[in-house]
């Protein structure tokens, strides 16, 4: 099984005074659409990790069969997120989705979970990076045994330093569209959608 740790806890400061994850697209918001693709690609375990204004990230992905755990130390960075939802995550990797990618569709999500089972059958120490066209994107699928030395990790902003610690492990996943490579962190983004 497959976990995905989606990270929902950031104050999206780059927006200006609104939080981005609340924001109106198409009949939902951006982070119910990005759970909504996840679910939709059939990963088993959809784990998301709440933070800034808790209570209103929480209302807008109410009734979605996801498990929810609140990060108290989101504002010290995205590492912090990382952790909390690997300690609830129950699967075999993890990939770890920013919430604001709302072009990645069900079936890329799909292509690469399919793509971390193949390469976990043969390295259960692999680590996939989705790219296209070179251009290193996102969610990176980690596989359980770096469990331990994610929850250990303390620089802020990620686990790069793990993927760049184990070039060996680093499977690199062609994908079909740039929809890896594209978030949503200023106002423009938001409105060239």
């Amino acid at each position: 099984m497959l976990s995905a740790l989606v990270l929902a806890a950031g104050t999206s400061q780059r927006m200006g005074t609104q939080n981005k994850l609340l924001l109106p697209y198409r009949d939902t918001t951006i982070l119910a659409w990005t759970v909504g693709n996840l679910l939709a690609a059939g990963l088993e375990e959809v784990i998301v990790v709440t933070g800034h204004q808790e209570a209103a990230v929480r209302d807008t992905i109410a009734g979605l069969p996801i498990h929810i755990v609140h990060n108290p130390a989101y504002a010290t960075g995205m590492t912090s997120s990382i952790r909390e939802g690997v300690r609830r995550a129950r699967g075999s990797g993890y990939m770890i989705c920013l919430s604001d990618m709302v072009l990645i569709t069900p079936e890329e999500y799909a292509f690469l979970k399919k793509a971390f089972e193949i390469r976990y059958e043969q390295n259960s120490r692999c680590i996939c990076v989705p790219e296209y066209q070179g251009q290193k994107g996102n969610p990176v699928l980690f596989s359980s045994f770096y469990r331990e030395a994610i929850l250990e990790h303390t620089p802020p902003e990620g686990c790069k330093e793990i993927v760049r610690s184990h070039p060996e492990h680093i499977h690199r996943i062609e994908m079909p569209s740039d929809h890896v490579l594209k978030d949503i962190d200023h106002p423009e983004d938001y409105r060239s959608l």
